[in-house]
């Protein structure tokens, strides 16, 4: 059905464009699918391609490494210190709301190189979603988790490590699958502002040249980019909190029906009417075998 849907889309770029359809939205200004793939192809054959590739997702990984660091550390240490709180809370609710593109500026004046411009927009802009997440997941957390520890003698560094984080871990790596789609749109936007090399850059140039066959092959290597990282993140993620229980739709597989382990015996059947009337004392429920107590006897 994946396969299906996605060539649905592409067959309808293709006629939509190929017959120049122009009724509110102009599909005629755009290039056939066929047009991006031979210009796709072409990309591929040539060391351009390769370097602005290798450039991007190296911005990408140091600036979302670098804020996934920061941002759990400084999601922990708000959610569990009021001190850091008071210190580090209105500072980081005034700048969150400023998007990272905003930065490119104070990024330009700031450092001495376009690079490290860049991977500082990157690394801001992953930085908060990571942050909010992990600070949300901390707060959450039962404190009957840490009470246990407690009373075990564990300290802070084993509270830490044994209930925190593994604890916070299914709310931090939602914060990190939100701040690799997030990293992706700064860094590119970034690339076409300051940066020299870059998929960014080589689409800004391309729609600068009127290529826009060489327009679309960047958007599709940006999308292919952005679904490879956040199927990573999302795949580390399931890895790492592989002990949570999953309740995910399998293909093919038909749904089960629930275990119950019943905590109570079936009562015995009741006697038929047309049964002959007791006539001895444990027959006829009064004595030590009588059926009141072989009924007491299931009771929970």
């Amino acid at each position: 059905m994946r396969a299906v849907s996605l060539a649905v889309a592409l067959t309808a770029w293709q006629l939509l464009t190929s017959l120049n359809v122009d009724l509110w939205l102009r599909f005629s200004q755009f290039p056939t699918v066929v047009d991006v793939a031979r210009t796709f192809g072409d990309r591929l054959g040539g060391d351009d391609y390769w370097t602005d590739l290798t450039d991007s997702l190296t911005r990408i990984l140091t600036g979302f490494l670098l804020a996934a660091v920061l941002g759990i550390a400084t999601g922990v240490t708000v959610a569990r210190s009021r001190l850091a709180e008071d210190l580090l809370g209105p500072v980081l609710e005034v700048v969150r709301p400023i998007p990272a593109i905003a930065l490119v500026p104070v990024a330009i004046l700031l450092f001495p190189s376009n690079e490290q411009g860049i991977v500082f927009i990157t690394c801001t802009a992953a930085f908060f979603p990571v942050l909010v997440s992990t600070r949300h997941a901390v707060r959450a957390l039962t404190p009957v988790w840490e009470e246990a520890v407690r009373t075990m003698g564990g300290g802070r560094l084993r509270i830490l490590g044994s209930v925190v984080l593994p604890g916070a871990l299914p709310g931090i790596f939602g914060g990190l699958s939100v701040g690799i789609g997030v990293s992706w749109i700064c860094v590119i936007s970034a690339e076409m502002i300051s940066g020299q090399y870059g998929v960014g850059y080589r689409t800004w140039q391309d729609y600068t040249v009127v290529d826009y066959p060489g327009v679309f092959v960047g958007m599709v290597t940006i999308g292919v980019l952005g679904w490879v990282t956040s199927t990573a993140v999302e795949r580390l993620g399931r890895w790492l909190t592989r002990w949570l229980p999953r309740t995910e739709y399998v293909p093919g597989a038909r749904p089960r029906a629930p275990r119950t382990t019943p905590l109570t015996r079936p009562a015995p059947a009741a006697a038929p009417e047309s049964a002959p009337t007791p006539t001895s004392e444990s027959e006829s429920g009064s004595g030590p075998g009588s059926g009141k107590e072989v009924r007491d006897e299931y009771l929970v």
